[in-house]
């Protein structure tokens, strides 16, 4: 078992080889399980909470841990963030909230609500549909700031895209200005999530 806990691969496929077991145990042992919609929702809502849990938790490392620890490492530190954690961190950053977003627009779609939700629940009756709405147009603007203004502004930050480096302090603002917007957006979002599913 130690052998397996100090493998990060291995210890993600025990893990999913533990939560297939949990839920055959559970889908094959309840009664009235069947492939249908409500399957089919349930497990893309797994997988979007999975991936938005990568997302939120790998924007708050960044504005939490990364962003300012930066400072108060030395010259000689600072290469192994920019050459090694960053890239690896926006790797997972970019693509979790890419799946978040896919995941949750089948879910919306599978249940019925996605036109109502993106309508801000006008003409429906607001409520869970207004909530839901704001959380998915939230989710939405934080995402276009991942992919068409972070990542963009990091790649020539880091060094991945050739950039003047008197111009690198310019991109390093725009980057963490729009990871500001998104960590400011974070707990609205979140909010409105839980809501939806909670108050009605």
């Amino acid at each position: 078992m130690l052998n397996i806990l100090q493998s990060l691969s291995k210890t993600i496929h025990l893990s999913i080889v533990l939560a297939i077991l949990l839920f055959l145990g559970l889908f094959f042992g309840g009664s009235d399980w069947s492939f249908d919609r409500l399957f089919w929702s349930w497990l893309f809502r797994y997988f979007h909470v999975v991936s938005g849990i990568m997302w939120i938790g790998l924007l708050w490392y960044l504005n939490f841990v990364q962003i300012p620890s930066m400072p108060k490492l030395s010259d000689e530190q600072k290469p192994a963030v920019t050459k090694v954690i960053a890239p690896a961190v926006l790797f997972w950053f970019r693509w979790a909230a890419l799946v978040t977003i896919v995941t949750g627009l089948i879910v919306a779609t599978l249940q019925g609500y996605v036109h109502d939700a993106m309508i801000l629940g006008i003409g429906s009756g607001g409520g869970k549909n207004t909530a839901i709405g704001i959380g998915m147009w939230l989710g939405l603007i934080m995402a276009f700031n991942v992919w068409f203004i972070i990542w963009p502004n990091q790649k020539k930050v880091l060094g991945i895209v050739d950039c003047p480096p008197d111009d690198k302090p310019k991109h390093m603002k725009t980057a963490l200005i729009a990871s500001r917007i998104n960590t400011l957006f974070s707990l609205p979002m979140l909010l409105t999530m839980v809501v939806a599913q909670n108050l009605y």
